[in-house]
């Protein structure tokens, strides 16, 4: 029988037995588990060498994204190497665009290139008949972790929020304001809402796939919410969260979503009890008092939120974060973890200090 990776198995003592044996799953039934269950967004990447080395072999991003084999042992490396409690699916929330038959490619240096789309008349390009085929090696992919994983450790699914994936739609690439997307959706709100419609119910088949292949928790990654003001953070984010989370759980009403709505800021509170979600991504600038406030009337678990520069610094800035943080989430139903993605200079070596500095809970 094959072995399975897995976390360090740490637990209170004395605690009651965790959700199916998995540390990660144990806050969504309200309690603070303690130590934390801690995963890292970005977890597998270009920071870890055995990374850089199946990457060399795939040929390019995409390639490595639909390579089931190789997509699932990046997807478990990081486990192997610092036991987190979870892994995450190696992908990209691209991966809905090109499915939807959107020209992507990713280049070296320069982050994704995408052929435009700005006009209601232009989404005619796409095809949603043909998702389903080219999500299938993400779907075999999630069903080869989810065989390797021991049962203790957590797998999440994820996508893009319709918002953030529709922006690199528009504008072919990242952009720091999403003007683009921002101008199609104030001078033509009707066209611009076809292309939000498609992208949560293409979403909601994607993160279902997801499920059924054995991710047990998913997230949605709205990394550029925090670009709109109030009425149009209703309309863009909040309503397609909501949609996306309602598909989801009328398939699978008991796998949780976590929300990460980077930049939301005051908007959180709204997010959380509008959105439904189960669970809400801190980033690096919004403090966990904030979303503590946020949770006391709609229950949700909170994520996050270490400074990833601080994980690249290592020494007493990473101690002195990491203290901060459980100091602040010490009686919350928690999962530490960072308030983005992990950077591609940062030490291995730091996040195996990380790791260690969690699983104490008291950081000296």
């Amino acid at each position: 029988m094959m072995d399975k990776t897995g976390g360090d198995g740490s637990s209170d003592a004395g605690s009651e037995p965790l959700t199916d044996g998995c540390r990660l799953l144990v806050p969504f039934t309200g309690r603070a588990l303690w130590p934390p269950p801690i995963w890292l967004m970005r977890q597998a990447g270009r920071y870890l060498p055995e990374y850089r080395e199946v990457r060399a072999r795939a040929g390019s991003f995409l390639d490595l994204c639909y390579s089931p084999e190789l997509a699932a042992e990046v997807t478990l490396q990081p486990v192997r190497r610092f036991g987190f409690d979870a892994a995450i699916l190696f992908s990209d929330i691209l991966v809905v665009a090109h499915a939807l038959g959107q020209r992507v490619e990713f280049r070296d240096g320069e982050g994704p290139r995408l052929e435009p789309i700005r006009s209601a008349r232009e989404l005619q390009r796409l095809d949603p008949q043909g998702v389903g085929q080219r999500f299938g090696p993400v779907f075999e992919t999630v069903a080869r972790v989810r065989e390797r994983l021991s049962p203790a450790v957590g797998l999440i699914g994820f996508c893009g929020g319709p918002w953030t994936v529709a922006s690199y739609m528009v504008a072919g690439h990242g952009s720091a304001d999403q003007a683009d997307a921002r101008l199609w959706a104030y001078r033509d709100p009707a066209g611009f809402q076809s292309l939000i419609d498609l992208l949560t119910e293409t979403s909601i088949a994607y993160l279902s796939g997801q499920v059924a292949a054995g991710a047990g928790l998913v997230q949605v990654f709205d990394s550029w919410a925090g670009s709109l003001p109030q009425c149009e953070f209703e309309r863009w984010v909040v309503t397609p969260t909501a949609r996306l989370v309602a598909g989801l759980k009328a398939r699978h009403p008991m796998v949780p979503v976590i929300g990460f709505p980077r930049g939301a800021g005051v908007h959180a509170h709204r997010y959380v009890s509008a959105a439904r979600v189960d669970g809400i991504g801190c980033d690096t600038a919004t403090p966990i008092a904030a979303l503590r406030k946020c949770v006391a009337d709609c229950p949700a678990v909170i994520q996050g939120n270490l400074d990833p520069v601080a994980l690249v610094a290592g020494g007493r800035a990473l101690r002195d974060g990491v203290e901060h943080i459980l100091g602040e989430a010490r009686d919350l139903p928690f999962i530490f973890n960072l308030g983005h993605g992990i950077l591609p200079q940062t030490p291995p070596e730091h996040v195996a200090e990380l790791v260690a500095l969690v699983r104490r809970g008291e950081p000296q």
